[in-house]
């Protein structure tokens, strides 16, 4: 349940903060005193969309705060789900900056408005004027009486196969139409894999090959290298290795005359180990650079074949060319298969379209059983409110084709008067009429579904005298199961309620503010006998005020 208010510099509202308490509350207060704008900051604290003309002091931020209790563990996967710690005392806090930036904060963790407003969703209903015309929409029916027939895992599991299904016949099509297409475009496929196929393509050898065709083209100067930095090495007189020889014979001489020259002798015997090592590899590889002109022939002609499909088949590298060769087999196996593969799509298809009707059918039974009790109770209310012979019913008709929410197409019906088939809302149903149903359907729904919070904004409106005394009544029946805040100008529903809360309007001189107090029993009397007589308080007003709040 919502528990406090806080709010500072918004709209007419410079500071207040104000605490709620369970049960049926109403609001009332003079037009334009601010009732809607309380509403509007604690939309803003749960996700709203900001309205970023709302600073009462364009150099100050705005913050909302509201505080919850939460009794519902019903919430805590969801709080989970977004890495929140679930407490019992719950705070949304929303700021707007006079730079026009928003923060949202739930129990001081940053969230973003998504997430502030499908968790909000959870706590808060607000019933706006407007939103009764809600009741003539096919989408909105659907959804409530969803909520009624406790749909929700039913719904999910047909959405994913739904999802499912139509994956599935996206591909099925997608398989007849290629078996469609042009015979030729598919010889044509073939004949490219073939010419690629028959070139028997192999990982890494163009490089290799243009590396081997290197070496043979400048085999004699290689040759040639080879020779004189062997010569260099070993085979000359005045060759590298053999003045190291006689380097090592003069240090070890010299080391025997000066000791500090110890170990420079077999320093030098190990360069003389590695230069041996490397006159070995180059005399190896002065044997195996060979010219082999037929070889290089068929190097040279492999090489230009290669060359040429890549020129061909415009690809960028040899990488490339394999590549397509194997998207070529790919192609020509599935064309070649295509029968078997259409066989194999359809039957999952068909699958999935059986789990599909059969969780669609769920769907279809769970509803048309809530209907028919669903509408017995709004009905059974809606004619306690000076629409004696009036009639509420859902029909819940099964369609020829599949949908996001199942095969069902929903219509609420209704009749006010006697004698009357009923009809669609939308052709038969007055302004007045869509407020009490709405107020009827709400009651009813109280009961099943988990929101804490139901606050209605003058729904109300255009009813008076017994008529009004009623909704009181009702508002007050869910006021035992929920927590229930009403806006509203008739005093016989103020008086339902079991804590009173004033809007008013003050003047400093320069700006005005509104504000907002709860009413104690005395108050309360002048508050009503006020909206009794039309703001003059009268002694008959003031006693019918008390008679009502017996």
């Amino acid at each position: 349940m919502l528990k406090r208010l806080h709010i500072s510099n918004y709209a007419l509202i410079q500071k207040l903060d104000i605490s709620f308490d369970e049960g049926f509350s109403v609001i009332t207060g003079e037009t334009g005193a601010g009732k809607s704008i309380l509403l509007g900051a604690l939309g803003f604290a749960l996700g709203d969309r900001a309205d970023t003309n709302v600073l009462y002091d364009k150099e100050e931020k705005c913050v909302v705060e509201a505080e919850f209790l939460l009794s519902n563990n019903t919430l805590q996967s969801l709080f989970e789900e977004n890495d929140l710690d679930f407490e019992q005392e719950c705070t949304f806090r929303r700021e707007l900056t006079p730079t026009k930036k928003t923060r949202a904060f739930i129990n001081d963790t940053p969230v973003t408005l998504q997430t502030m407003k499908e968790i909000g969703s959870q706590l808060v209903d607000i019933h706006s004027q407007h939103d009764s015309l809600l009741l003539t929409n096919n989408d909105f029916q659907l959804s409530l009486l969803d909520e009624i027939a406790q749909n929700a895992d039913n719904l999910s599991d047909y959405k994913a196969e739904y999802t499912n299904w139509n994956a599935l016949k996206r591909h099925l099509d997608e398989l007849k139409e290629m078996a469609e297409k042009n015979a030729t475009e598919n010889d044509y496929l073939k004949f490219q894999f073939e010419e690629l196929d028959k070139a028997n393509l192999k990982e890494g050898e163009y490089a290799e090959i243009e590396q081997t065709l290197q070496v043979m083209e400048n085999a004699e100067e290689i040759k040639t290298l080879l020779v004189n930095a062997n010569t260099l090495l070993e085979n000359s007189d005045t060759a590298i290795l053999q003045q190291i020889n006689d380097l090592c014979n003069t240090l070890t001489r010299l080391k025997q005359l000066i000791p500090s020259t110890e170990g420079m002798d077999e320093r030098i015997e190990n360069l003389k180990v590695e230069l041996k090592d490397i006159a070995y590899d180059l005399d190896r590889l002065e044997g195996d650079t060979q010219f082999d002109e037929e070889q290089m022939t068929i190097l040279q002609e492999r090489f230009d074949l290669l060359n040429r499909l890549m020129m061909k088949h415009h690809v960028a590298d040899f990488d490339a060319l394999i590549t397509l060769r194997d998207d070529l087999k790919a192609k020509v196996s599935a064309y070649e298969n295509i029968d078997e593969e259409i066989a194999k799509a359809q039957r999952q298809w068909q699958e999935s379209e059986k789990k599909l009707s059969q969780y669609a059918q769920k769907l279809h039974d769970k509803r048309q059983k809530a209907a028919k009790g669903f509408a017995d109770d709004v009905t059974g209310l809606v004619r306690q409110l000076a629409m004696p012979f009036a009639v509420f019913d859902i029909e819940v008709k099964k369609q020829g084709n599949y949908s996001l929410n199942g095969f069902d197409h929903i219509t609420f019906l209704f009749s006010a008067n006697k004698g009357m088939e009923v009809n669609e809302m939308s052709r038969v149903a007055s302004g007045g009429e869509l407020s009490r149903l709405m107020l009827s359907i709400k009651s009813v729904v109280s009961g099943y579904n988990y929101i804490p919070t139901l606050i209605f904004d003058e729904i109300d409106t255009g009813v008076s005298g017994e008529v009004a005394a009623k909704i009181g009544n009702i508002m007050s029946q869910m006021g035992q199961s929920l927590q229930l805040l009403s806006i509203t100008h008739l005093p016989q529903v103020a008086s339902k309620a079991a804590h009173h809360y004033f809007i008013f309007k003050d003047n400093d001189g320069e700006k005005t503010k509104s504000n907002i107090k709860v009413l104690d029993q005395e108050e309360r009397i002048k508050e009503i006998a006020k909206m009794l007589s039309n703001d003059k308080i009268t002694p008959e007003a003031m006693k019918a005020a008390e008679v009502l709040l017996q």
